[in-house]
């Protein structure tokens, strides 16, 4: 018998478009239930698809801030999530 190799699906290699990330990112808010934590692990799927450098240049932060503004351990600033979507 054959063996079928999986991967983990990975959301950010198909947010191609300003238009699906703000998608993407308005479901995830509806989905959330006011979980703070899911939507920024939906934030950082768009960063991801974006690239973090370029992400982190667009919001103005290192990498490394910017990873742990998205990592649901701290609510990520207005202008983070403005600038992620701009």
């Amino acid at each position: 018998m054959t063996k079928t190799a999986t991967a983990p699906y990975d959301i950010a290699k198909h947010l191609r478009t300003r238009e699906e990330m703000a998608a993407y990112l308005e479901a995830s808010i509806d989905e959330s239930g006011g979980n703070a934590t899911f939507v920024a692990n939906a934030l950082g799927d768009i960063a991801r698809a974006k690239g973090m450098a370029q992400a982190a240049s667009d919001v103005g932060l290192s990498e490394e801030s910017l990873h742990k503004a998205l990592s649901g351990e701290r609510n990520p600033s207005f202008e983070t999530i403005k600038g992620l979507l701009e």
